[in-house]
């Protein structure tokens, strides 16, 4: 079963991976580069800032932890199940399309890349969506893109993408669902309080 997985997911590595040009090779260089979403990132917390106003140092603390969580996690998984990327896979890499001579580092399951996007992607919708639900598609094709961006590139199965997707989504998810429930605590009014009485 194991066996027959790693065969589709190898299949479909190659069959995404076949479909690139010059101008796709640098766009999806550019897409992957975690520099290239820095205003989109500014854009995010103007956003979310505007929203939350005295509570935005609550959103930026959960922000971080979500963050280092994710990326952690991702690193957790690639040392501990050590499944080598498809750029340094000896069976596979002469079949791979990479750009700029980059093969990342040695493990790749599950997409760090992947994780934070849909973390980040997943805790702007649910923070926000709601009243602006054009975030949902911009989010979501953010996300999807830098995903692709992995495969395109030969660093990533199909497989370390959808697994570091599903991590981000649910890392995401708790950080949001953390955060409300610390905002309705009122606990930083019971120590503004609390300092007032002293």
């Amino acid at each position: 079963m194991i066996d027959a997985l790693k065969e589709l997911d190898t299949r479909f590595l190659l069959f995404l991976n076949s479909f690139h040009n010059s101008f796709f090779d640098q766009l999806m260089w550019l897409v992957s580069d975690k520099f290239t979403w820095v205003p989109l990132y500014i854009w995010f917390i103007w956003l979310l800032y505007k929203k939350y106003k005295s509570k935005f140092w609550m959103v930026l603390v959960m922000i971080t932890l979500m963050i280092v969580l994710s990326d952690q996690m991702a690193n957790l998984f690639k040392n501990g199940f050590m499944r080598l990327r498809p750029s340094n896979e000896p069976a596979i890499r002469h079949l791979i399309h990479i750009v700029n001579g980059y093969t990342g580092g040695p493990y790749g399951f599950y997409s760090g890349h992947a994780a934070n996007a849909f973390a980040v992607a997943t805790f702007v919708i649910l923070m926000l969506g709601k009243e602006m639900k054009y975030l949902v598609w911009i989010c979501l094709s953010y996300a999807t893109l830098v995903s692709y961006s992995r495969i395109y590139l030969g660093v990533h199965y199909p497989l370390d993408v959808l697994t570091g997707a599903i991590a981000g989504i649910l890392t995401g998810g708790l950080m949001v669902w953390g955060l409300e429930k610390w905002m309705k605590s009122g606990m930083l009014q019971k120590a503004v309080t609390r300092i007032e009485n002293e």
